[in-house]
């Protein structure tokens, strides 16, 4: 692979059995334990859903701030809905980029005593009465996401030489489900250079849908390499799961978003999947041979990563928007 670019892989050689298959899966293994970052290719999901996507999301950031100020995520103790530029930390500064989050739409979950915090989760997203249009887009966009993270999945199972379904009781009610619609401005309001600071996924997998504009990096080694836009692919990492699952075989690495150049704004939708959150995260038993590479997974004691999902979401959620958290968990955060 050359350093200044990331490895392109296509998912229709997955589906496509025999020797591309077996090519398929070995070229997995190798961009998922060597770089953490792949292109990827041939996924299914149209063209044409791609484009409505990125158009809606134009829409949506182009209304007044009046009329996203009233889909705010500090309304959702669920953590959906629209966030400013600047309103999301990344390691405790400011990211610069406005956003809108949308996970599974489920039935408000009414808590009981003793319940796990992290139940709260759980709820409807909020929608803009503006854009009528917009639930039905994005909620076909996410479930089109999900199957191509699930098929992902028992890929990487097969290439780590386990049980195709070793990860399906993870899944089996639902993955997590996390998206965003991403508008980064350019630098003309802001000094910094943050879109969105150096870090992890903490998931199983993301999958990134990027607009013309360039501005995601990813940490090879000691050099910062740009994923370019490639039309037609998702940029695929590893997340933190992944990793932790494999004993870190595979590898969830750091990565950054610079912010466009002044009067330029950069669109991207970024899809995060996990397992669901009542589950733990599986420990793989690997064969001799993939154990012996194995790193270990990596830790930050600043920002501990837990076995169990859903305690791990929600922390991660409670020190990203410290809004929702003041408004909607009270003293839960220290106790994370």
């Amino acid at each position: 692979m050359n350093k200044t670019s990331l490895p392109q892989l296509d998912l229709s050689a997955f589906h496509a059995g025999g020797a591309q298959r077996a090519d398929f899966l070995r070229e997995l293994k190798t961009a998922a334990r060597e770089v953490g970052f792949f292109y990827l290719k041939g996924h299914g999901v149209p063209d044409s859903l791609q484009q409505q996507v990125l158009d809606v999301s134009r829409q949506f950031f182009a209304l007044p701030d009046a009329a996203k100020q009233r889909v705010a995520m500090v309304n959702s103790p669920h953590f959906r809905g629209y966030t400013r530029a600047g309103g999301e930390l990344t390691l405790g500064q400011a990211d610069w980029r406005e956003q809108f989050d949308v996970m599974r739409e489920t039935p408000l979950r009414r808590l009981h005593y003793g319940d796990q915090p992290w139940l709260r989760l759980h709820g409807p997203n909020q929608w803009p009465a503006e854009l009528p249009q917009m639930r039905d887009i994005v909620l076909r966009w996410q479930d089109s996401l999900t199957e191509v993270t699930i098929t992902l999945l028992r890929a990487f199972a097969i290439a780590l030489e386990q049980a195709e379904d070793v990860f399906d009781h993870t899944v089996a009610d639902g993955p997590f489900q996390h998206l965003k619609l991403i508008r980064y401005p350019g630098r003309d309001r802001t000094d910094s250079e943050q879109g969105v600071g150096a870090h992890k996924d903490s998931g199983y997998l993301t999958l990134v849908l990027q607009g013309d504009q360039p501005g995601l990096e990813v940490l090879l080694g000691d050099e910062w390499v740009l994923a370019t836009p490639v039309a037609g692919t998702f940029v695929v990492n590893i997340g933190e799961l992944l990793e932790l699952a494999s004993n870190g075989y595979l590898k969830a690495t750091l990565h950054r978003v610079v912010t466009p150049p002044a009067g330029i704004d950069r669109l991207s939708s970024a899809f995060f999947m996990a397992a669901q959150l009542d589950a733990n995260v599986p420990l793989l038993t690997l064969p001799a041979h993939l154990a012996a590479e194995a790193r270990g997974p990596a830790s930050d004691p600043h920002n501990p990563l837990f076995y169990q999902v859903g305690r791990n979401v929600l922390k991660g959620r409670l020190r990203s928007h410290v809004d929702v958290a003041n408004a909607h968990y009270g003293e839960l955060e220290p106790a994370l």
